[in-house]
Formats: structure tokens, C-alpha cells, sequence
């Protein structure tokens, strides 16, 4: 017993010993304050403890008050917008000439306006404009689609080319020098002229399970743009030279000639209002003023002596692949995103099929 006490008083003492090492290292690091011990308050509440909180679905009563507010939520009107925007206020779509051979489009006696507040009125030459915007209006539900563009692609679109009109008659080029300005920027940066780089000589080459080789991207890219190029360049502009902007090693894009340029200022001032209005969608559609121009002079009905009778002209499909080459490329090596690719597919054909409905016509 007396060893066995010893062992005791020993690690006490070690215990102690290290406990105001421990007090000393933490005093000297960390504060300089005395320590405190924690205070245990005594418990003043009484009774058992709560019930554990019950799912919704558990409770009727508290569906049913659920159930009412959510009704009453859907029947408040938004603010600052009145509710006869959720119903369609017109029955009947119907085109009518007037006149003058111009067409309009009638909400049953009333007539479709542009955002300036004018009657919208379409060349006699574009009966088809017409039954297609008339479409877009009798396939709506509430009269609050009509405010969003993306619902009515040909009607904002011919509201544009009117409003383009409506300057030109005024002697304002405001709109038209916005559209050149922005034209002339995305020949700086066209997509059809942005190749990706020459692969390495050293670098081994792929082959499919036939062992031959795919065609690569660059490959894909320059026999697009050639294509549209020689049209381009024998057909709407003779004799210019269009060159890619990104053939290099260079991540700065290279500026086409003075030259160039000039020509192709001159031939967009020159356009008139819709097919102006068709080139500005078809630019920002596709990234591309040359994709955008050849659907134009492909399917514009003044351009005629370009377009090439007894031929497959270069359509939506065509317009599309061009301006997304590379996407394409990814998609089929690595797979879609379900409601993206898919839908911005789409959404590019819409668009660019807006243009071709727009500029066409039937005059001969």
C-alpha cells in the first residue's frame, strides 16, 4: 500500500505540475487574464420538453389555410400591371389588304401597332409576312405574350423594319448608322473567320474504327467559310478579299482590308429598310456579318440577279451549321446538355428563319 500510495501522490503531483505548465503556455499565448471556470446556471423552465415539429401533409387544417393563400396570390393583381393582360382580348386574326395593296393585320377590328404607336403596315409584295405575323397573334392565350419579343419574332421584327422606313422617309439615319456601326464590329470578329490553329507536325493523328482519318475542325471551318466566301465574293461583292481574322497562333483577331471594308460599308447603306432590318437579326443571331449577308442576298426579293435559279439555296439549316461550327463540334465529341444546346439550337433556327420570311417576296 505504501508503493501503491507513492504511484499516486507521484502522478498527482505530475498532473499538477503539468497542469500549470499548460495555465502558464495558454496565459502567455493567448491572454493575460486569469481564467475563469464556466458557470452552470441553474434550469428555471418547468414542465415536459416541446413536441418535435410535424410535417404540413400531417395537418388538414393547415393545407387548407395554405391551399386559400395560394389561391388569393394567384387572384391579386401584380403591381403596375393590369389583369386584362391575362386574358386575350381579341377573338378573331385576319389580314387585310388595303387600297394601296399594303397589308395589315387585324385584332378583330383593330389593327396591330408598332411600339411608336403606328399602324403596322407590310409591303403588298410579303403576303406571307403577313399570314405568318397574323399566326403568331391567334396562337396566343393572354394578351401579356404580346409584350415579350421572343413570342412574336416577326412581328418585333417588321415593327423594327418599319420604324427603319418611317426614318428613311424623314431623312434620319439614326438607326441606320446604329446598324452599320454594329455591323462593321462584328466584321472585326466574324465567326466564320475564326479558324482554330494549324494542329502540330509532330502531334499523332487520329483515326476512326475504319482507320481513316476525320476530318478535323479546321478542316470543318475552312470548307464552310470557302463556301460562302466565293459566293460572297463573286456574287454580292465581285473582286473583294475576305480574309480570316483568326489563322494564327495570335489571340488578337487580324483587320480585313481598307478596301474590304469600304465595299461593304457602302453595299449595307444601300439596303433598304427591310432587308436592313432582316441583316441586323441575322448578325447578332449567328455572330457573323457574312453568314448574315448571304441569307439575305440568298432570299431578299431584291436581290434576284444573285440568287441562283434551279439550286438549293443557302437556307436555315446551312446559316445555322455555319454559325455554330465549333458548338456542334464539341457537342458531338462530348454529348448536349439537356435544355441548353438543344434549346439554343432551336432558338437560332427560329431567329434566322425570321429573317428569311422577313426579306422574302414576290416580286420578280
Amino acid at each position: 500500500m505504501p508503493a501503491f500510495h507513492r504511484a499516486v501522490t507521484a502522478i498527482s503531483r505530475q498532473a499538477v505540475f503539468r497542469g500549470a505548465q499548460r495555465q502558464h503556455v495558454v496565459a502567455r499565448s493567448i491572454s493575460a487574464s486569469a481564467l475563469k471556470s464556466a458557470i452552470a446556471h441553474p434550469i428555471t423552465t418547468h414542465g415536459p420538453p416541446p413536441k418535435a415539429p410535424s410535417p404540413t401533409s400531417a395537418n388538414p387544417e393547415l393545407l387548407q389555410k395554405d391551399a386559400a393563400l395560394h389561391q388569393k396570390t394567384e387572384k391579386r393583381p401584380l403591381p403596375g400591371k393590369p389583369s386584362v393582360l391575362k386574358k386575350r382580348f381579341w377573338k378573331n386574326v385576319d389580314v387585310k389588304q388595303k387600297p394601296d395593296g399594303d397589308y395589315q393585320v387585324l385584332l378583330d377590328t383593330r389593327p396591330i401597332r408598332t411600339p411608336s404607336k403606328d399602324v403596322l403596315s407590310i409591303p403588298s409584295t410579303k403576303p406571307y409576312l403577313a399570314h405568318a405575323i397574323a399566326l403568331e397573334w391567334d396562337v396566343m392565350t393572354t394578351a401579356q405574350q404580346a409584350l415579350k419579343n421572343h413570342l412574336i419574332p416577326l412581328t418585333s421584327l417588321t415593327a423594327r423594319a418599319a420604324d427603319i422606313a418611317a426614318e428613311d422617309a424623314r431623312g434620319e439615319t439614326t438607326t441606320r448608322d446604329q446598324i452599320l456601326k454594329t455591323a462593321m464590329r462584328y466584321l472585326e470578329t466574324d465567326t466564320l473567320l475564326c479558324w482554330v490553329p494549324e494542329q502540330n507536325a509532330y502531334a499523332a493523328d487520329e483515326v476512326d474504327a475504319d482507320g481513316k482519318k476525320p476530318e478535323s475542325l479546321r478542316e470543318a471551318q475552312i470548307r464552310v467559310a470557302q463556301d460562302t466566301i466565293a459566293f460572297l465574293s463573286t456574287k454580292v461583292w465581285p473582286g473583294v478579299d475576305i480574309q480570316p481574322i483568326l489563322d494564327t497562333d495570335s489571340i488578337l483577331p487580324a483587320s480585313q482590308p481598307q478596301a474590304t471594308k469600304d465595299i461593304i460599308l457602302q453595299w449595307i447603306s444601300g439596303l433598304q429598310a427591310y432587308d436592313l432590318a432582316g441583316l441586323e437579326r441575322g448578325i447578332l443571331a449567328a455572330k457573323s456579318l457574312l453568314i448574315a449577308v448571304r441569307l439575305v442576298a440568298e432570299w431578299s426579293e431584291t436581290f434576284r440577279e444573285v440568287q441562283r435559279p434551279g439550286r438549293e439555296r443557302f437556307g436555315i439549316e446551312e446559316a445555322a451549321e455555319a454559325s455554330s461550327l465549333e458548338v456542334r463540334w464539341q457537342t458531338d465529341m462530348w454529348g448536349e446538355v439537356e435544355d441548353t444546346h438543344d434549346v439554343d439550337k432551336e432558338d437560332l433556327k427560329r431567329q434566322l428563319g425570321s429573317v428569311i420570311v422577313l426579306v422574302s417576296g414576290e416580286t420578280r
